[in-house]
């Protein structure tokens, strides 16, 4: 059963997950993403290689685990945390931990093995945020977990150990300290002001256009004021929203429109990199407020968190994000040019 120990200086909580230690690779091992389809557990024919699926599009007839899907979503075959047992929370002189309960799930986003979000059609890519979404509502409904986060390791160098295009769910009892301070200090701002700050950032954003790279009639990207990190984008609504799962249904295919559209520039301007992306959203319980603004964050893997980052917290990012709007923003013929 993997632990959760919370640090006793920091109150950070750590995931040790045993399990996770006995991946067919070791630490030493360069190459760790499976490319031949012919050996790919997420292509269709190869079901049998996943747990029972727990969520599935497209297939019409046929029994479960067949091909015929547009998506499936299965339990991760190496979780970090597993979904049976109890909590049982103690302590241990003066460290605290409980027992590793949560959910870890992989929606594979597509029958296609060669194709990425940048490149599935935006029905598909709708899709897919649909399936993010009836996880996350089915999730909730379990009393043990505080917080669900979906994101993707796209990319070696981001982490992916398949690529087969998929994304990751896991649901925890806890909700992340890095979310907590983001949506505590929102609170906080709101608490002085009665707005919300990622509105008021949203406004003189659009006032500026400086870092904007992208908008729709829903949604709109940038690159964040103080960007941690060379090209990193924020998604987020227009309209303010507190939780991602509670949206309306026809903004998911406005974010679909808007996602694929920065993944092509992306891909575009930087000759398809690595890379991350994570939904924030409030934690479960406090799903509906006026200070937390969801939003997805998107970064590139093109550079690497060394000594400095690790011994201060703080990041060194060589590109501005004004240049980096800029530079997306222009790259919307390079993209165009691909379709």
């Amino acid at each position: 059963m993997p632990e959760l120990r919370k640090d006793p200086i920091t109150g950070r909580w750590v995931i040790i997950s045993t399990d996770r230690g006995k991946r067919p690779m070791d630490f030493l091992r360069d190459e760790v993403v499976a490319g031949d389809p012919k050996n790919c557990p997420f292509c269709p024919g190869h079901e049998a290689k996943t747990a029972s699926e727990l969520l599935v599009y497209g297939r019409n007839g046929g029994g479960a685990n067949t091909p015929g899907w547009s998506i499936r979503v299965v339990p991760n075959k190496f979780p970090a945390l597993k979904i049976e047992g109890e909590l049982d929370r103690e302590g241990e002189g003066l460290f605290d931990k409980m027992n590793g309960v949560g959910a870890h799930e992989v929606i594979i986003e597509t029958p296609d093995h060669t194709s990425t979000m940048a490149t599935i059609p935006e029905r598909a890519l709708e899709d897919v945020l649909w399936a993010y979404r009836d996880r996350m509502l089915d999730l909730k409904n379990d009393k043990r977990f505080r917080y669900v986060l979906i994101f993707k390791n796209h990319g070696e160098s981001a982490g992916a150990t398949l690529d087969h295009p998929h994304s990751q769910l896991i649901a925890l009892p806890i909700v992340p300290r890095r979310v907590r301070e983001e949506v505590d200090s929102s609170w906080h701002y709101y608490d002085e002001k009665e707005r919300c700050i990622f509105c008021d950032i949203i406004r003189q954003e659009m006032d500026t256009g400086e870092r904007v790279v992208a908008e729709n009639d829903h949604f709109i990207t940038m690159t964040p004021y103080a960007s941690r990190f060379p090209f990193e984008m924020w998604l987020l609504p227009k309209v303010h929203g507190s939780s991602y799962e509670n949206n309306q249904s026809t903004m998911y295919a406005s974010l679909a429109r808007m996602l694929k559209d920065v993944l092509m520039r992306m891909d575009a301007a930087l000759d398809r990199p690595a890379y991350n992306f994570m939904i924030h959203t409030s934690p479960i319980g406090e799903e509906i407020n006026d200070h937390y603004h969801w939003h997805v964050e998107i970064i590139p893997k093109l550079t690497k968190v060394a000594g400095f980052e690790w011994g201060t917290g703080f990041y060194i990012n060589p590109t501005p994000p004004e240049e980096a709007a800029r530079f997306l923003r222009e790259a919307k013929i390079a993209a165009t040019a691909k379709k």
